[in-house]
């Protein structure tokens, strides 16, 4: 508890980063400059970081005077060399890398406004306006509420948080992160501010006219402090919430900003948004299906930005910048990249049914491929394979694009049938013919695959469900 008030008061004092505030937040360690044995009235300087086991991997930079930043850092890097670990900065900015000898890697930007600008940002939007006019027409209601109400347990109000993050995270196609992404809006200090949007009640007989209605969204925001400006943290959204609750809310916030006199509102990071390197545009594009980088900049975009300020992940020369990515992925995926790959993996259900859809087609094109009177008991037999699996990847392709529950209970089925009647067929017709190594290994795979492929599509399918039932 001492340690974390030494870096609350830090915060307080040289906050300068749209992440400062993020590192009250539970799971960080703390290097304070000088040593972490100083007394609290004399930790200066210090740097919040997580280690994935082989780095140090910090939120930002450090939480110094201006002057000292850079020789902060560098004292971090230093200790983490001391224990055996590499260490970066996630989330720089320019004020640190134009002090700074270490490398900078460009990883996106962030959208900045200043909140007595925002009229001026309306007027010139009519798409926003007409946003705004949606949510009004659905008669979405926004609420400020205490951080001591949204905090305190049994409350309707925690009550009602904790079910809309609840079902927000289930219907993501992402694990869960970590590091500066981590879902805690219920973790909350004095000072942040939580907006709350809500439908209006539905009619009951006795009831208070003025009690709240279903919670829909929700949006915090916490100060910047060595800036007077403020960051939204989250803005989480249940699905079925009325067109425009979103854009309602950032409206709210920054007119609070304005009337607080706060001098910029940031959304955070758009990741891999900018002129990135070559290997980070590939990701944007490869990474599509699991995260719309694209969409989440254009969305700021739309909401006509001051400006937007370059970001970067720091490292030492030593270390490179394939390394330094490799170990930022490793914070975000809580130390273990394989176990968060298995873990989006099983989430999907998009995922897995554009991963089905495209190892059907090699699967496919080596079917018709294969010499008959080894494989089938005749022609006919192997090219009804054909073209069932080509009609099944096209049928992946379809719910892909467009998720439908009846195509998916049909698609399961056919793939279930197609489990069944590959295992019947291997063990009646191929087993008692297989004789080499070769032939055992594909045989194992043509009748594992279709069986773990209608398991994999069930549960992701049921979970599916699940989440869009809740939400």
């Amino acid at each position: 508890m001492r340690e974390r008030a030494a870096v609350a008061a830090l915060v307080r004092r040289y906050g300068w980063n749209a992440t400062s505030f993020q590192v009250l937040e539970p799971g960080y360690r703390y290097f304070f400059a000088g040593g972490a044995d100083r007394a609290a009235s004399e930790r200066d300087a210090c740097v919040a970081y997580v280690d994935t086991g082989s780095a140090w991997v910090a939120a930002g930079a450090p939480l110094a005077r201006a002057d000292r930043v850079a020789a902060v850092a560098d004292a971090f890097i230093a200790e983490a060399r001391a224990a055996g670990r590499r260490a970066c900065l996630f989330a720089t900015e320019e004020r640190f890398t134009a002090q700074s000898q270490l490398r900078s890697l460009p990883i996106g930007e962030q959208a900045v406004w200043d909140p007595d600008d925002w009229p001026w940002a309306l007027a010139r939007s009519r798409r926003l306006r007409e946003q705004l006019r949606r949510a009004r027409a659905k008669g979405i209601h926004v609420r400020e509420v205490d951080a001591g109400e949204a905090m305190k347990p049994g409350t309707p109000t925690r009550t009602a948080i904790s079910t809309l993050v609840e079902r927000w995270l289930r219907s993501r196609e992402l694990a869960p992160m970590g590091f500066l992404v981590q879902i805690d809006p219920l973790t909350l200090l004095p000072e942040h501010r939580l907006f709350l949007a809500e439908l209006p009640p539905e009619p009951t007989p006795g009831a208070p006219a003025d009690r709240p209605g279903p919670l829909v969204a929700l949006l915090s925001m916490a100060p910047i402090y060595a800036r007077n400006g403020w960051s939204l943290q989250h803005l989480i959204r249940a699905a079925d919430a009325p067109n425009g609750t979103t854009e309602t809310l950032i409206d709210c916030a920054m007119r609070w900003a304005a009337g607080a006199k706060a001098d910029l509102l940031t959304l955070g990071l758009a990741p891999l948004a900018g002129d990135v390197p070559a290997a980070l545009r590939l990701a944007r594009r490869a990474g599509r299906a699991l995260f719309d980088f694209e969409g989440l900049r254009a969305f700021k975009a739309k909401l006509r930005p001051a400006r937007w300020d370059r970001m970067f992940l720091s490292f030492p020369r030593e270390v490179g910048p394939v390394r330094a990515v490799l170990d930022v992925l490793a914070a975000f995926a809580r130390g273990g990249l394989l176990r968060f790959g298995l873990r989006t993996l099983m989430r999907g259900p998009m995922l897995v049914v554009r991963l089905l859809a495209w190892l059907l087609i090699p699967w496919t094109v080596m079917l018709g491929s294969v010499d008959t009177r080894v494989w089938f008991p005749r022609p006919a037999v192997k090219w009804a394979w054909v073209i069932f699996d080509a009609s099944l990847a096209v049928a992946l392709g379809v719910l892909h694009r467009r998720w439908r529950d009846g195509l998916a209970r049909a698609v399961t089925a056919a793939i279930g049938i197609d489990a069944l009647v590959t295992l019947t067929e291997g063990l009646v017709w191929n087993a008692p013919r297989t004789t080499t190594a070769g032939g055992w290994a594909v045989l194992a795979l043509a009748i594992a695959a279709p069986i773990a492929a209608f398991v994999t599509l069930w549960r992701v399918r049921v979970r599916g469900h699940a989440a869009r039932g809740a939400t």
